[in-house]
């Protein structure tokens, strides 16, 4: 299943240039999507064949120009991993100190930036699916089950779950899959901002049953089994990737 064309959101950093370097192994084409063009040439220049298309997958406009470059200069996507997202809390504040200002301000960014730009890149693209053979992938979380504090994170990513059902559901009858890989506490990472406290750490490395945190190439070596002909018969699914932190489901 050599040189496909991956298509990878958040790209740049984290799990998805985990991924990216996954899929360039085999001789894959990784599309690496993302805000920050600085960001994204630099993960390109660095994984073999990839190729950096900045855009801000909120925004709906911008959405259909990448689909439109997409395919314009590839024709069929034969993977797509909706990483792009992350800890709304570390957007810009609301202005207003009002707590309702303040949860109407962290539940719509949380779902903009983990919901929304999933749904909005994979809706533009899913005409473009390779058929058979195609595979979409989300990156949801442990919070989805046990919740993240404030609770807008976690429901943001939870929602992609159904999300994910519905679209294995219309895609299945094309021979594409669709699958969600919901990681634990993942190291190297930008989620935590400039980390976290050292306490704080132990406690989520203590839960796991093999005692460490995890890293971005355990979550990305997992969707790029799920996107491998090995997994084919793998859809509607939730793989948790987690130490067992969080078990069942």
């Amino acid at each position: 299943m050599a040189g496909r064309t991956v298509v990878i959101s958040g790209g740049g950093t984290g799990i998805g240039l985990a991924t990216a370097q996954c899929f360039a192994r085999d001789g894959d084409t990784p599309v690496l999507i993302g805000r920050r063009a600085d960001v994204l040439a630099r993960a390109a220049a660095g994984v073999d064949g990839a190729v950096a298309l900045p855009g801000d997958l909120t925004d709906a406009d911008d959405v259909a120009r990448i689909a439109r470059t997409l395919g314009d200069r590839f024709g069929t996507v034969d993977v797509l991993v909706n990483s792009a997202g992350g800890n709304g809390s570390r957007e810009p504040g609301p202005g207003d100190d009002s707590p309702l200002a303040a949860a109407a301000h962290a539940w719509t960014v949380n779902f903009r930036v983990n919901t929304l730009t999933a749904v909005l890149l994979t809706e533009a693209l899913r005409d473009r699916l390779a058929s058979p053979g195609g595979r979409v992938l989300f990156l949801s979380s442990i919070a989805a089950y046990r919740g993240s504090g404030s609770g807008a994170y976690a429901a943001s990513k939870a929602a992609l779950h159904p999300y994910a059902a519905d679209l294995a559901r219309a895609l299945g009858p094309r021979g594409v899959t669709v699958n969600v890989v919901a990681p634990g506490f993942i190291d190297e990472t930008e989620f935590f901002g400039g980390g976290m406290p050292a306490e704080r750490r132990e406690t989520l490395v203590t839960e796991t049953l093999d005692g460490r945190a995890g890293t971005p190439g355990d979550v990305a070596e997992t969707l790029h089994w799920l996107a491998s002909h090995a997994a084919a018969h793998i859809t509607s699914q939730v793989i948790q990737v987690n130490g067992g932190a969080e078990r069942g489901h």
